[in-house]
């Protein structure tokens, strides 16, 4: 009799299970990753003593698949190669990004949204070498939802040094 009671139990306790199991509904992901790539996808910067080349410029942004809505500041991504054409070596520091519309004016970055708009580097570059790096900053959401976005206005920072180094002995003795 106990086992009965026991087995009886058991399988309704599998049956309503089984049934709260069946009832869940699963949901469609509330977010989803937009990529736009940009035009055009690369540009050449000159300036007097190097050669900027940005490949693979492409927008990532996080939208509410309901409204829309971008919900985080988007991030602008690519490939960055940075040639030094002077005589001297170039300590690059970092490159920094600004936003322009189809007049030159600055597109600025709303209150709440997550400002990025430099990559460091920190790496010397001797005469004619290149240096090879990724580019991630974010850009404006402004420049996305109303596509504001004109021009962008590369700021190279370095330190251009003919950096040599001497070493130097002098005797001592410890007595």
């Amino acid at each position: 009799m106990y086992f009965k009671k026991c087995l009886v139990f058991v399988a309704l306790s599998m049956i309503i299970g089984f049934v709260g199991c069946a009832k869940e509904k699963v949901e469609a992901p509330r977010q989803e990753r937009i990529t736009k790539k940009m035009i055009p996808p690369k540009a050449e910067i000159k300036g007097t003593n190097f050669l900027i080349e940005i490949s693979d410029l492409q927008v990532i942004m996080i939208e509410d698949t309901a409204t829309k809505e971008i919900v985080e500041t988007p991030n602008l991504r690519g490939s960055i190669k940075i040639t030094n054409k002077s005589k001297d070596n170039l300590d690059i520091q970092a490159l920094a990004l600004e936003y322009l519309d189809a007049a030159g004016k600055p597109i600025a970055f709303q209150s709440g949204e997550r400002i990025t708009k430099a990559s460091m580097y920190f790496k010397v570059i001797k005469p004619e070498e290149s240096f090879d790096g990724q580019l991630d900053v974010t850009i404006p959401m402004k420049a996305i939802k109303e596509k504001t976005l004109g021009k962008i206005e590369v700021n190279l920072i370095y330190i251009a040094s003919p950096l040599s180094r001497e070493t130097a002995t002098f005797p001592e003795k410890i007595e």
